[in-house]
């Protein structure tokens, strides 16, 4: 499983289990960092697409569940657990979205329990899921999946394509160009306004996936930290206020991830000449 040296177990630690197409043409499992770097594009950190269906799978079940199962008179306790959820997205999407879309709520409601539970699995012990993954022959495995900026990325992309095809479809491609061109300053400053509002378009998706990815890998860092440099004995000491704190920024991070969709999502439907 992990070397010896502090900087080898760290260095395992944080190593996705990846597969791709090798230098030489052939496709296999990368055998440490370097080899998955060398497989550039052509790779799939597989460890991170079981992880992101499983915790997907898990909401799925689990919400139907409550949907199938729920009762007026005698709720149950995810119920309970579900409804305020529910309510606190709901509650989100009034206040901060201004258009007319049914598609924000479910979104909404998706983007914010599927990445805490992807965020909840940094809570697991971080030799649990390795040492067993090495009983069974698989060299790497993280389980966190938002600790993979390809993760975050991909549903930061998601997001922005929302974004853009909404923009159009509710202004048109004039409307959704002309504020591109002829904002700030007017069409005097139009190529201003460009680098300006396309500048300002980009860095969206950006800030969006880096800011979850930031947080939630220097939170499993912080924990493979104190287990690959702490005693064994004062681990649990260090790990378990940690952990304590952690619970606050994995629900704040998918709360933040989710206002923010939603605050995108509502400047798509709107139109400056509204103001």
């Amino acid at each position: 499983m992990a070397a010896g040296s502090p900087a080898e177990y760290i260095s395992h630690h944080i190593q996705n289990l990846t597969w791709g197409k090798h230098p030489d043409g052939t496709w296999g499992f990368a055998h440490g960092p370097q080899e998955a770097a060398e497989m550039g594009f052509v790779a799939i950190n597989v460890d991170t697409m079981f992880w992101s269906l499983l915790t997907g799978v898990v909401f799925c079940w689990l919400f139907r569940k409550v949907a199938v199962s729920a009762s007026v008179e005698k709720p149950s306790r995810w119920q309970h657990c579900v409804e305020l959820v529910f309510e606190m997205v709901v509650g989100s999407v009034r206040d901060a979205f201004h258009g007319h879309n049914k598609i924000i709520g479910p979104l909404a409601l998706t983007i914010f329990v599927w990445i805490f539970l992807m965020n909840l699995m940094d809570l697991v012990p971080v030799d649990f899921v390795p040492y067993v993954s090495h009983l069974v022959g698989i060299e790497y495995m993280k389980m966190v999946p938002t600790t993979d900026v390809n993760a975050t990325f991909g549903m930061s992309l998601s997001v922005f394509a929302l974004m853009i095809y909404y923009g159009i479809k509710v202004k048109g491609p004039g409307g959704f160009l002309g504020e591109l061109a002829f904002h700030p300053f007017g069409k005097a400053l139009l190529p201003v306004n460009l680098v300006l509002e396309t500048v300002s378009l980009i860095a969206k998706p950006l800030s969006l996936s880096l800011r979850l990815f930031g947080n939630m890998f220097a939170g499993e860092l912080v924990f493979v930290l104190i287990a690959a440099l702490v005693p064994f004995w004062l681990q649990w000491a260090l790990s378990v206020p940690w952990a304590i704190f952690h619970i606050l920024v994995i629900t704040l991070q998918a709360y933040i991830f989710m206002m923010l969709t939603i605050v995108y999502l509502s400047q798509s439907h709107e139109s400056h000449d509204s103001h």
